[in-house]
């Protein structure tokens, strides 16, 4: 049974203010993992009240120190590689696999990509006679989600660190083991008390706490778009930067040409990774009309092998994270059914033999047209849309036409083609024949939110410039 009911304030594990113990659910077994302690104001008021007093003296680092507090973290990660793996698989029902991997992998790619940064990043410039400086803008407040915990941790606390900030973490009350453990392992660096502190709660108790506190400077939060207006909200009073990384649903534009086939079964596995519980999932697959059944054939083939089971076994996708997450693609597949979808593979119901666990269906809709309600929202789990096309300009009016602009992906065997129609698509990220890149850009258009994480464009995100005329 894990325990994390202490929270990381000022270098020490404090116990919270008011005790609120709570359950915390593996959803493979629909069993109690666990239990943290939900946080107050009150605790949030202590966090703060650390790191403003950490930046007092954090913010006049050098580049050495805080390359040398990198390195030790980064070293601390390899020794608890499987403890974080282990606590990710059993508080989201990752497979050990996606665990050990991704999950962990892009933790230490964020720190390793980060340091590679700081060592040369530019904090001044001399234009004519002014002086541009980058300075860290203060206490971050840092609003996590449960679908990629431990790479929202790391593309927001590295980059603070590198630039001088200090920072008030709140992880997803869903999946916060893993970020217990990352509190371990700063404290293990050595993080100098106060610059990184940890408060585990719900968005009520200590989300709405962070946002509208007047001593934090800036809220950087990956999640829900709906919840990410409610952040903006509540900050708005106090003129703190917002950050924020919302929802999406990705176009995915297959070329018509002759690895066709395969361009489509590669998009199908490609976007169940996770559950389906990505938010740049390329779940809205476009392919030409005139191929339609051919896809229909590729994708069912391709969603068949997708085996749902146990994440300590080999399946190749495990559990969605919740009951509530459950029940809401549940109803968004029947809505798929209703709607006049034709339901190619997966379906209603949990697969066969899961029966505890909270379990869905590859599941696979085609025939759908942009406007149907799963063409639309967000449904963040293992079901995939495919629409028809009758030409690239058409393909690109369809994938424009949504509320979202997080991330797209083009697949095929013409890259020329593909990086023209790239050109075209208002979204913050386009993967061309599933092109990656930790130093790229990450971030969205439109109600995918604002501002950008990952390589050197994250550290940007954290710093004020402030210039200083009549120094040359």
């Amino acid at each position: 049974m894990r325990d994390c009911t202490k929270f990381y304030i000022g270098g020490e594990w404090v116990d919270p203010v008011e005790a609120n113990r709570q359950e915390v659910e593996n959803p493979a077994t629909e069993e109690t993992l666990g239990h943290i302690s939900f946080g107050t104001k009150a605790d949030v008021d202590r966090a703060v009240k650390a790191a403003r007093e950490a930046f007092q003296i954090w913010q006049f680092s050098s580049r050495e120190e805080r390359l040398t507090l990198l390195r030790a973290i980064q070293a601390e990660i390899e020794k608890r590689r499987e403890d974080l793996a282990q606590a990710v698989s059993d508080e989201m029902g990752a497979p050990m696999s996606l665990a050990n991997g991704p999950h962990v992998g892009l933790l230490a790619g964020h720190c390793a990509t980060a340091i590679e940064i700081l060592e040369d990043f530019e904090f001044e410039r001399l234009d004519g006679q002014t002086l541009h400086v980058w300075e860290p803008i203060g206490v971050v407040g840092m609003i996590t989600p449960w679908n990629w915990p431990l790479n929202q941790i790391a593309c927001k606390v590295f980059p603070a660190i590198a630039t001088g900030c200090t920072m008030v973490l709140k992880p997803s009350e869903i999946a916060p083991f893993n970020a217990c453990i990352f509190a371990e392992i700063m404290d293990a660096a050595g993080t100098p008390p106060g610059v990184f502190n940890l408060v585990n709660g719900d968005g009520p108790g200590v989300g709405e706490a962070i946002s509208g506190h007047a001593d934090i400077d800036m809220v950087s939060f990956t999640g829900s778009t709906r919840a990410g207006i409610a952040i903006a909200q509540n900050a708005a009073p106090t003129v703190k930067r917002v950050a924020q990384e919302l929802g999406g649903k990705s176009p995915n534009i297959v070329l018509d040409d002759g690895v066709f086939a395969k361009s489509v079964a590669r998009g199908t596995t490609g976007m169940m990774g996770n559950s389906g519980q990505t938010c740049t999932a390329p779940s809205r697959m476009l392919v030409p009309h005139s191929r339609m059944e051919e896809a229909k054939a590729a994708a069912k083939e391709a969603a068949e092998g997708v085996i749902p089971g146990d994440p300590k076994g080999n399946s190749a996708i495990g559990p969605v994270v919740s009951k509530t997450q459950w029940d809401k693609i549940q109803s968004l597949i029947e809505k798929g059914v209703e709607e006049g979808a034709t339901l190619v593979a997966g379906g209603p119901g949990k697969p066969e033999g899961l029966e505890t666990g909270h379990y869905v269906k590859p599941t696979v809709f085609a025939d759908v047209t942009n406007d149907m309600t799963i063409a639309r929202e967000e449904i963040f789990g293992p079901v995939l849309t495919i629409i028809g096309y009758d030409d690239y300009d058409d393909a690109i009016r369809i994938a424009n036409d949504t509320e979202y602009g997080l991330a797209s992906a083009i697949t095929g065997e013409d890259v020329e083609l593909a990086r023209s129609l790239a050109r075209r698509i208002r979204a913050g990220r386009v993967a061309i024949n599933g092109g990656y890149d930790m130093h790229a850009a990450f971030g969205g258009y439109k109600k995918s939110g604002n501002g950008r994480e990952w390589g050197r464009f994250g550290f940007e995100d954290f710093l004020e410039v402030k210039a200083v005329m009549g120094h040359g």
